[in-house]
Order: C-alpha cells, then structure tokens, then sequence
C-alpha cells in the first residue's frame, strides 16, 4: 500500500491530521503538475505554479467533509481544485479587464502529450466548455481533468482510473475534438 493510499485511509477514518500529511507527501510532485499547467498560460500570468499550489494546499487542509476514495479521486480532486483556482483567477482578472489579453489556443495545436506546450488557453472558455462535457461523458472529462489539470501522462491517467491505456487514448482523442468544438462555438466576437 502507497503512502498517499495511507493517508488517504486515514483522512477517510476521519483523521483531520493526514491531509496535511498527505499534501506534504504529494507536494513536490503537484508543484510540478502547476509547472506544466502554468505554461499553458499566459506569459505574464500574475499566478505562479508555486503559488497555484499553496491556494490548492489551503483548499485541501481546510477540509473537513471531503471523502477521498483513492489515489483516482484524490488527484481528480487536485485537478479540479487547481482548475477552479485558474479559473476563478482569470474571472477576477477579466472582470476588471473585460477580456484583457487572454491568449487562445486551438485545443488541435497542442501536442498529444498533453496541453501544455502553447502559450495559452482561454481558461474560462475550457472551463464551459469541460463543463458540458462533463454532463454528457463524465469519464471523458476526467481523462481532460487527470491529463490536464492533474498532468498526469496516458499511462498515469490509466493507472488511476483502472482503465487501459487504449481506452484513455480513444477518451483523450474524442475530448480534445469535443472540447475544440465546444470551444469554437462560444467564441468571443
């Protein structure tokens, strides 16, 4: 049994101490994970990967209700906190700019191996855009959350959804062409 499985029966059995314990176990590779997503941003985003991982640290430590089942949920749970953060941060941003200089990305530019790599995604836009997805292929979505928010690789993605690394491919696949779709529909004029 991994550490991180460890903790997170212990966070489980209702033991407050080891979500500390457990991001301080998992912090030097979710630093990394905000490094690869971070230069899906803009040049000069003001939220640096450190940074991105202290507010998901405070998010995570300040729980109290959260049941974590496994090592799947709680790196989609990551994903999805830095996911929230990013976007909560470019909704503060563009509300006192009203559409600043957000860079936009086809999601068909960006390499296969994961969408860092282009300068920039219109957070907000992939947002909505996940969203729906979410409503009409849940695990697809979590394949976008583990790949891109999470930074996990195919095989980490396969691993931690207990899925073969074939159907993670064909998920990926159809995400990256749904949310590009997506996207270019909500286009901004």
């Amino acid at each position: 049994m991994s550490a991180v499985t460890r903790l997170l029966d212990r966070w489980n059995a209702g033991d407050a101490a080891a979500m500390p314990e457990l991001l301080a176990v998992v912090y030097d590779e979710l630093r990394q994970v905000a490094d690869r997503v971070m230069r899906t941003e803009r040049d000069n985003h003001t939220l640096q990967p450190t940074a991105l991982v202290n507010e998901l640290y405070l998010k995570f430590a300040g729980l109290r209700e959260l049941r974590l089942e496994n090592r799947r949920h709680f790196y989609g749970a990551a994903g999805e906190a830095m996911r929230r953060i990013l976007v909560d941060h470019a909704r503060g941003r563009n509300a006192q700019k009203r559409g600043g200089d957000v860079i936009r990305v086809a999601l068909d530019d960006v390499p296969d191996e994961g969408l860092a790599g282009g300068p920039g995604v219109d957070i907000e836009r992939l947002d909505t855009a996940l969203a729906a997805l979410r409503q009409v292929f849940p695990e697809r979505a979590t394949v976008v959350d583990l790949r891109y928010f999470a930074g996990l690789s195919i095989e980490e993605t396969a691993e931690v959804m207990e899925i073969s690394r074939a159907t993670v491919v064909r998920h990926w696949t159809f995400a990256r062409a749904w949310l590009y779709r997506e996207m270019q529909q909500t286009r901004p004029e």
